[in-house]
Formats: structure tokens, sequence, C-alpha cells
């Protein structure tokens, strides 16, 4: 492929439990082993890369993208030597092999947050994640989990912490130096093994606005990809991938990195793919469009517009293991847009009149419903 592979790609998501189970050992979960058997299938289907999920060490608290340990293989799925192999399989015959990174948060199994809960609050192990102390009873601030709820948990010491996702998943503080440096170094093993990428799990989400402060509202989750928010699409998460890019840039083959981006606008999207950052971000504002010509073309158009200065490819999303997939999606959407037309068509049924007090229990509505599968028989009004 050409220098700029990543261009016209065609990546394919494995999601590794349910891919392909190699060993039949009777969990039925899939493994790195399965992947590997069905490489040459997927190479028949004309794929050029495939973008796993997260096989690391994990608790499984969600999927794996709570990891515990970024240099390892969870046992569930196999060891280092089976990535070692699958890498070199997929090459060989052609194909791609981008990985998941997760930077926003680990796993509470991680070493780093069990030393943060045994240590002191203050100590440099609990300045790797966001430990505060409450406002009395009360979180230290408004922010809503993605997974519901509040986004903070309080520890026996009375400090709380903060997990945007579930509250095994602590979010790293990426102010600090030693954070920003640890992944750097995991980006480098894995490139070092042959990896030639990495899907960015919440690559809008590590760096928070000054202070935490409150949202002011709730119902935060729905904000998502619309308007800003103080813990996603911050400016400083743009200096983390300059610095990436860097690390990329040092191995050869073009290594890439793709953002899983949520942000206001497509503009803001196009700010993660300058030249000196990176490569791709999943247009989410193309997968949330509604099945509409109109609506198609407005987000196409936005989206082509603001890629256009920096020169940017447009990765168009349609699902992904977050959402329905698209035929679902589209398919109810298409579903609920037929049911309302076929009740504007259909002639209105009579009402009833309004009713005294203590009117009798007979008392029924005048007129008769069209005879239609489309609406069941109205039950008898009640008194």
């Amino acid at each position: 492929m050409s220098q700029d592979w990543w261009r016209e790609a065609v990546i394919y998501q494995v999601y590794v439990r349910s891919f392909a189970d190699s060993d039949g050992d009777g969990v039925g979960v899939g493994d790195l082993p399965g992947i590997r058997s069905r490489l040459p299938h997927l190479a028949d289907l004309g794929v050029d890369a495939v973008w796993i999920t997260p096989f690391y060490t994990s608790p499984m608290a969600d999927g794996g993208y709570d990891v515990a340990d970024y240099r390892a293989v969870d046992p569930l799925f196999g060891t280092l030597d089976d990535a070692r192999a699958l890498v070199s399989d997929a090459h060989a015959l052609g194909i791609r092999v981008i990985v998941d990174l997760v930077p926003n948060h680990t796993s509470s199994a991680h070493e780093w947050f069990r030393q943060a809960l045994t240590a002191a609050p203050g100590s440099p192990e609990r300045a790797r994640y966001h430990f505060r102390d409450g406002r009395g009873d009360q979180p230290p601030n408004d922010w809503e989990s993605v997974f519901g709820g509040p986004a903070w948990t309080r520890v026996p010491d009375g400090q709380w912490y903060l997990h945007l996702f579930a509250p095994e998943q602590p979010d790293l503080d990426w102010d600090r130096a030693e954070v920003r440096e640890e992944f750097l170094d995991v980006l480098r093993f894995w490139l070092e093994l042959g990896v030639d990428g990495f899907r960015i799990d919440v690559a809008h989400g590590m760096v928070k606005a000054d202070g935490l402060p409150d949202v002011g509202r709730t119902g935060q989750l729905s904000l998502l990809g619309t308007e800003p928010l103080p813990f996603f699409d911050q400016d400083g998460v743009h200096e983390i991938y300059r610095d990436w890019r860097k690390v990329l840039d040092s191995f050869p083959d073009h290594r890439i990195g793709v953002a899983e981006a949520w942000t206001p606008s497509p503009e803001r999207t196009a700010r993660y793919l300058r030249a000196d950052e990176l490569h791709q971000a999943f247009n989410f504002h193309y997968l949330t469009a509604e099945w509409d010509a109109a609506a198609l073309r407005a987000v196409i158009d936005d989206s082509l517009a603001a890629m256009a200065p920096v020169q940017a490819p447009t990765t168009w999303v349609l699902s992904n293991h977050d959402v329905r997939r698209h035929a679902t999606r589209y398919g109810s959407q298409a579903r609920a847009r037929a049911a309302a037309l076929l009740m504007l068509a259909l002639p209105p049924w009579p009402r009833c009149r309004p009713r005294p007090r203590g009117c009798c229990p007979t008392t029924t509505c005048g007129g008769t419903p069209p005879a239609t599968a489309a609406r069941p028989a109205p039950a008898p009004p009640r008194c």
C-alpha cells in the first residue's frame, strides 16, 4: 500500500471475546490464536487492517477497557507470544494491526491505583489520579459518569476519586509528567512488538478543565458530541498527541494514531488531525445523523469542509461496540418513520366528550375506529 495507507484503508474491528475461540475450552470466549486462525478469511474479504479491542490484563469490569497492565496479555486471551505471532501472520498476509489503547483511565486493579488507595491524601501516588476532597458529604463537583450516577466515588479516608466511566475505571491525571512518560513508554513497547497503530479510546477525555468546574446541569451524557464539557475535548489533549506523533514517526512503515474523539463540531474533530498530531478520527457526527438524505448530506458537507484545511481524511463510521449496529439503528428509524406516516394517513378517531363527575360506568364514546391492525380497539373510557 502507499505511504498514506490509512487514508483509504478498509479497517475491520475485531472484538476479541466474540470473534473466534481457538481452544474450545468450554468458556466460549474468543482469543488471540482464534483471531490468528481467521486472518486468511479477513484477507479474502479485502481487509487492509484489523482493529483489535483490548486484550490486556484486566478484571473485565468493562469488557477489557479497564486495564490492569498495559504491557501484558490477559490469560483469557492468550500470551504475549500469541500477540507477536498474530502480528507476524497478519503482516505476511498484507494486513496491518491496530490495537486499542486506553489512556484516559486504568483499572482499579492497576498497581498505581492500589498504591493510591493505601497512600495518604496529597501523596505522589494519589497525584497520578484525580483525588479530591468533597463538598461536605457531597462529591467535589456535579460531573456525571457516562455509565450513570456521579463520576466520583468516596474512599474510606473521606477523599473522592474521579471516574468518568465505571468506578472500576479511575481517571488518570494527565497533568502529571509521570503519567505522560508512562504512556510514551507503552506506545514504544507495542510499536517495537510490531503493531501498526493505535485506536485511542476516549481520546477526547484525558485533560480536564482547570479547577474541575461544575457543568451546571444534569443529563450530561446527552451533551456528548453536541456541547462543550469541562471533562471532554479540552485543548490540552493536543499537546499530548503532538508528543505521541513524534514517537509514531520515529518508527518505520508509517505507524498511525486513530482518535475516538466525541466533539461538539466537525471543526473540533479536525483539530486532532493537524499535521503534527493524529492520522484519523472517528466521524461521530456522521454516525449520529438521522437516516435522512438531507441530514446525511449536511454532515458530509460540513465534515469535508472542516477537514480540508488540515488536509486530513474523514473516517466515516457507521457503528462500533458502543452503539447499536447500523442495520438495527437505521432499521428502527425507518420503521418509526413508516409508522408515523401510516398514522398521518389514517382518519382521526372520534374523541370522547368531557363527562361530568359521577358518570355511569357503562358510558362509552361514540364512533367506531377504522378496522385496521395498525390500531387496537379502544377500551371503554373510565370515569
